[in-house]
């Protein structure tokens, strides 16, 4: 069997931890600041730990990254 290839968006975007959650940054934070309230800047900063659902999917494509 080949080897499988890991999706280059995916690598750059997200990272597994230890324990096998999925990190990634944090959602509707690149542009349009001026509309959105302080409090939801304040809660989008830093990262976040992905859903299972969602992160199943990422998984399948980062192959070796388990």
């Amino acid at each position: 069997m080949p080897k499988l290839k890991t999706k280059s968006s995916v690598k750059k975007r997200f990272k597994v931890t230890a324990t096998g959650k999925v990190k990634s940054a944090q959602a509707n934070k690149q542009h349009n600041m001026r509309k959105r309230s302080l409090r939801q800047l304040r809660n989008q900063r830093g990262t976040t730990v992905l859903p299972d659902m969602e992160a199943t999917r990422i998984k399948q494509f980062m192959p070796y990254d388990r």
